[in-house]
C-alpha cells in the first residue's frame, strides 16, 4: 500500500463528500432513504456480474487443475472486496486470487499466468462495452454536450487500446523473463537473476493460454456478458428510488461508469471520480445530481456489504494457512482435499 495511493483514496474520499454537500447533503440523504431497503437485493444482485466475471477466469486455468464453479467464484468474491476497498491500485485482489487458486492446487506459473490474462481479457472487454455505451448514447442525441462527452471518453478508450496493445505484445514477447533479467542486472542481485527461470514458466503458461483459442475467447465473451449484467443494479437502483429508466438507458450509464473506473484504476475504487462522472453522465438523461449520486452510493453500500466480509473471509484463509505446520504449507491442498 503505497503512500501515494492512500493519498489518492483520501483525496476522493474528500471529493465525495463535497459533492454530497454540492448537490444538497439532505436531497442525497433523502434518496438514500428512498432506496433503503432496496439496497439488500441490489447488493445480492451484483453476485449475477461477479459469477460471469468467475466463469471467465475459470476458462483460462489448465484443464488438469481446473478448480470448482463454487471455488472461482469464492475466489472472485475475494479479489473484488480487496480491489475495492484497499488502497492497492487495482491490482492486489489480483495477486490475492493467484495465490488463492495456488492454495487450492493450481501451479504457480498457472495461477500468475490466468491472472495476467484474465486482466486482460477484462480490460479489453470492459472497453468494448464502453464503447458500446458511447455508440448508445450517441444514437440517444448528437447535442453539444453530449458530442463532447462522447469525445472525451473515446479518447481515453482509444488510449487505453494502445497500452493493452502493448502489454498485450510484451505477453508474448517473455514479459516476465525479460523483467526479471533485467531487474537483476540493475541490482547486480544474484537471487533476482535466478528468478528469471520460474519468471520463464509464467510466460510459458501465458502462451499457453492464448493457443488455446476457443478458451480464450469463451472467456472475453462470458466476461462481456459478466459486464453488461451490472446493468441490472443501475435498474433496480432507479426503480427503488421511484424514477425508473429503461435497460437501453441503464445499459449506457453502466457502460460508461466502466470506462471511467478503468481510467481511474489508480485512485482505490475511483473514489470521487466515479461520483463526479455519474452527476455528467446521468445530466444527459435528465438525472438530478442527487439522484445520480445515489447510483454511486448504493454501489459504495454494496462494495462495503459484501466486500467486509470478503476481507475477514480472506484474513480467516490466510490464518489457517499460516497455522499449518511447514511440510502441510509448502503442500497446497487440493479441491478434493488431497496433496
Amino acid at each position: 500500500m503505497r503512500l501515494s495511493l492512500i493519498i489518492a483514496a483520501l483525496l476522493g474520499l474528500a471529493t465525495v463528500i463535497y459533492l454530497i454537500f454540492h448537490s444538497g447533503a439532505g436531497d442525497v440523504a433523502h434518496a438514500m432513504l428512498l432506496v433503503g431497503w432496496g439496497l439488500v437485493p441490489i447488493a445480492l444482485f451484483h453476485v449475477v456480474p461477479m459469477f460471469f466475471s468467475a466463469l471467465s477466469w475459470r476458462d483460462l486455468l489448465p484443464d488438469s487443475s481446473r478448480l470448482g464453479i463454487v471455488t472461482v467464484t469464492w475466489i472472485r468474491w475475494i479479489r473484488e472486496s480487496v480491489n475495492s476497498l484497499l488502497p492497492v491500485a487495482g491490482v492486489g485482489g489480483d495477486l490475492v486470487c493467484a495465490r488463492l487458486a495456488h492454495l487450492r492446487g493450481v501451479p504457480g506459473p498457472e495461477a500468475a499466468a490466468s491472472m495476467v490474462v484474465d486482466v486482460t481479457v477484462g480490460v479489453v472487454t470492459q472497453l468494448l462495452f464502453a464503447s458500446t455505451g458511447v455508440a448508445l448514447l450517441l444514437t440517444r442525441s448528437t447535442g453539444p454536450a453530449v458530442l463532447a462527452v462522447g469525445w472525451v471518453v473515446l479518447v481515453g478508450i482509444g488510449t487505453f487500446f494502445v497500452v493493452i496493445a502493448v502489454f498485450l505484445l510484451f505477453q508474448h514477447r517473455g514479459m516476465f523473463a525479460v523483467t526479471a533479467k533485467l531487474a537483476g542486472g540493475l541490482l547486480r542481485n544474484e537471487r533476482l537473476s535466478n528468478m528469471a527461470g520460474n519468471a520463464s514458466a509464467i510466460d510459458n503458461a501465458v502462451r499457453a493460454i492464448y493457443r488455446n483459442q476457443s478458451a480464450f475467447y469463451r472467456a472475453n465473451f462470458v466476461r462481456l456478458i459478466g459486464w453488461a449484467a451490472g446493468t441490472g443494479e443501475i435498474w433496480l437502483i432507479m426503480q427503488f428510488l421511484g424514477q425508473p429508466i429503461d435497460v437501453v438507458d441503464a445499459f449506457t450509464l453502466e457502460s460508461l461508469g466502466a470506462g471511467v473506473r478503468a481510467a481511474a484504476f489508480m485512485v482505490p475504487g475511483a473514489l470521487g471520480v466515479l461520483e463526479g462522472s455519474f452527476i455528467v453522465f446521468g445530466a444527459l438523461f435528465g438525472l438530478t445530481a442527487d439522484a445520480a449520486l445515489t447510483i454511486s452510493l448504493s454501489r459504495r453500500v454494496r462494495e462495503l456489504a459484501l466486500g467486509i466480509p470478503g476481507l475477514l473471509v480472506w484474513h480467516w484463509i490466510e490464518g489457517r494457512h499460516l497455522m499449518r505446520p511447514g511440510r502441510e504449507r509448502a503442500s497446497p491442498t487440493l479441491p478434493d482435499g488431497s496433496n
